[in-house]
């Protein structure tokens, strides 16, 4: 286990806004930073971080937290692993007891496929370093490729010895299971025996975002055509090729730094970029290129630049994958190498300098580089020009922003010697079409949406008002249950005659004591399950701690609730609570003391569970038999009335009842 110092230092050093800047373009807003979901595929940002507060808030999916709870959610951490990975981050060390077999045996089969990732990598990477057979093999390959051993170190490239299974012996014997070796692709199993996948290759392993390991390239070194010279891990639980970009952990920074990423094929490509200084780049290791990988980008930057090979047959198939790039909203740029020139080779033999340059002034926007490219194949064959403007409107027509289109049609007008008329006018069939399929669809949907519509509609005013009402206790005990405030208690006494009557008497209290004391009375306990939770845990967190600090509490909380509790907390940033006037919730103004602001929400809270008992009443009253004496019950209802006047004198103004 991790000893609790060590977690107290990683909360204390750690930032929200610099880990999860590892992983999503943020951008200031206000006193926050905001971005683009890191769990949903939006346009428009609804990720908000709190850097006051340490917190994060992503509107679209509900899920929100401190810096564990995001890595928890985004990199499926477990604990333990997100204390780890910040504690790398921050070069903090780590007070732990030594791992055994049984805590290995223990692990969940998700965190044991990346345990044997990791320490699968870590074989390879000292079989590259430390043996005859590596040296003399992997390591002479990556040197001829002019790899520097800092490069060899930064993406721990390796080897994996030539023998059936000499790896899969060596993790054994380690205490790590075959079930989970076989999971992960590292080992094939037949029936009784067992064979390294990897056997006799050099090995790229390849990482998450957080630089996890996910699975492996390797590659032959041996002209053997009986045997494919590039293997991947299989698709597993943790590696799944399509969401994936190799290079990806060492380019973020870079590429939201630059807001610029260069997308190329292959490993060594990225490899040779770095190595040349320029680290903004990544690949989609030889797969065609999908939207879960430009996903992956966009919450880095929306600039794209695509560095193609100097093959013209190859240039006409990659540039599919741009209209995808275009339809994600992102700009996307085109730069080719000359003629027997790949980014691997032409980096290798560059300087620094005039690379970037090379770059600089060899990217062009993809309507001029398509546009020049199959203008070369058309020649003066009018079909072929044809269906190359047609190819070209649809691809400006996957860009989301209209004012991008209209710009882009004007620059395709100008180069095709074109009319904007017609282009415009086949945009308009190409829109049509395409709204026409997305109306079918979504009229077959809404033939199930409206079945359940009028049963939502009707209940979720009641649902939402408790709702509210039950988070307004919440904020208040969040933002400011520790403050000591004066609030008005009314006691009965007897006076000098012997009557009872009303006496107002201020009494300081704690502000979450106040509430505590107040529910405690009524006998109210808060009906959202999730709210009842947070409710109790903050009480808690209250009762033994001396001093409450929200960011401590904030550190400690519970997974479970955290998604509530930073909603709660960055609720402004929604600008939702503009209307709660109207609909009986107070909202606290600038003019108003916390104790009326407790007091009033208390009141209207009682308010609602009394209003709630009458309409119960009035309900029993009404299903049974006429002959009943109902008096009892009636007497009841005009009680709890009367009770919701006082409420309304309390609170100065007239209180409906829902009906």
């Amino acid at each position: 286990m991790i000893s609790k110092a060590t977690i107290e230092n990683v909360f204390e050093t750690a930032r929200v806004e610099e880990v999860i800047g590892d992983f999503v373009q943020l951008k200031r807003s206000g006193s926050n930073l905001k971005g683009l979901s890191p769990f949903v595929d939006e346009k428009s940002p609804s990720f908000m971080v709190s850097p006051v507060k340490q917190i994060w808030k992503d509107f679209s999916s509900g899920k929100g937290g401190n810096v564990v709870t995001f890595l928890m959610e985004h990199e499926h951490f477990s604990y333990p692993e997100a204390i780890k990975y910040l504690a790398k981050k921050y070069n903090i060390e780590i007070e732990e007891t030594i791992q055994t077999n049984e805590d290995l045996a223990a692990a969940n089969e998700k965190e044991s496929m990346y345990l044997v990732s990791e320490f699968a990598n870590t074989y390879f990477h000292k079989s590259l370093l430390h043996t005859e057979e590596g040296k003399a093999i992997g390591l002479t390959y990556f040197k001829e490729r002019g790899f520097t051993n800092d490069t060899i170190a930064k993406f721990s490239l390796g080897y994996s010895p030539n023998a059936w299974d000499i790896f899969t012996k060596e993790a054994l014997g380690k205490g790590y299971q075959l079930e989970f070796l076989e999971k992960t692709g590292l080992t094939i199993v037949k029936e009784d025996k067992q064979f390294d996948r990897f056997k006799g290759r050099v090995m790229f392993p390849i990482h998450s975002m957080s630089g996890r390991i996910l699975g492996f390239g390797g590659r032959i070194l041996t002209n053997d055509k009986k045997v494919a010279k590039y293997v991947n891990s299989p698709e597993s639980e943790i590696y799944h090729k399509s969401k994936v970009l190799y290079g990806i952990y060492h380019a973020k920074q870079a590429i939201a730094k630059q807001d610029n990423c260069y997308l190329v094929e292959g490993y060594t490509d990225v490899i040779q970029f770095h190595q040349s200084g320029i680290e903004n780049v990544v690949a989609s290791s030889g797969t065609a290129l999908t939207p879960d990988q430009i996903r992956l980008i966009s919450r880095l930057t929306k600039n794209i630049t695509v560095l193609f090979d100097g093959d013209a047959a190859g240039l006409r198939a990659s540039i599919r994958g741009i209209d995808l790039i275009l339809e994600a909203g992102m700009n996307v740029k085109v730069c080719a190498f000359p003629d027997g020139e790949d980014p691997d080779s032409f980096a290798k033999k560059t300087p620094h300098d005039k690379l970037v340059s090379f770059l600089e002034e060899n990217a062009k926007d993809f309507i001029q580089f398509k546009a020049s490219l199959l203008m070369n194949e058309a020649k003066n064959d009018p079909i072929k020009k044809a269906d190359l403007i047609r190819d070209m409107v649809i691809s400006i027509s996957k860009i989301p922003d209209r004012i991008k289109r209209e710009i882009y049609l004007q620059e395709c007008s100008r180069i095709m010697d074109i009319s904007e008329d017609v282009l415009f006018n086949t945009l308009a069939q190409i829109d049509k079409k395409d709204v026409s399929e997305a109306n079918k669809k979504v009229k077959e949907e809404q033939k199930v949406f409206e079945v359940h519509k009028t049963e939502a509609v009707v209940s979720q005013s009641k649902v939402d008002i408790q709702n509210e009402l039950e988070r307004k206790i919440i904020e208040i005990l969040l933002l400011y249950g520790n403050v000591e405030e004066e609030f008005e208690d009314i006691l009965i006494k007897a006076n000098e005659e012997g009557d009872l009557v009303e006496v107002k008497e201020k009494n300081s209290y704690k502000v979450f004591n106040r509430i505590y004391l107040s529910l405690q009375e009524d006998e109210i306990e808060l009906a959202n399950p999730v709210f009842k939770a947070i409710y109790l845990d903050i009480i808690t967190y209250y009762n033994q701690t001396e001093k409450f600090e929200l960011e401590s509490y904030l550190k400690q909380i519970n997974p479970e609730i955290a998604n509530e509790v930073t909603s709660i907390l960055m609720n402004e940033e929604r600008e939702v609570l503009h209307n709660w006037e109207s609909q009986q919730i107070i909202v606290k103004l600038k003019d108003k003391t916390i104790a009326q602001y407790v007091t009033e929400t208390i009141l209207t809270l009682r308010w609602y569970w009394v209003n709630k008992i009458i309409e119960d009443l009035k309900t029993a009253i009404s299903t049974v038999n006429h002959d009943t004496d109902n008096s009892e019950t009636l007497s009841m209802v005009m009680d709890y009335l009367g009770l919701t006047n006082m409420f309304s004198k309390k609170l100065g103004r007239v209180m409906s009842r829902y009906s």
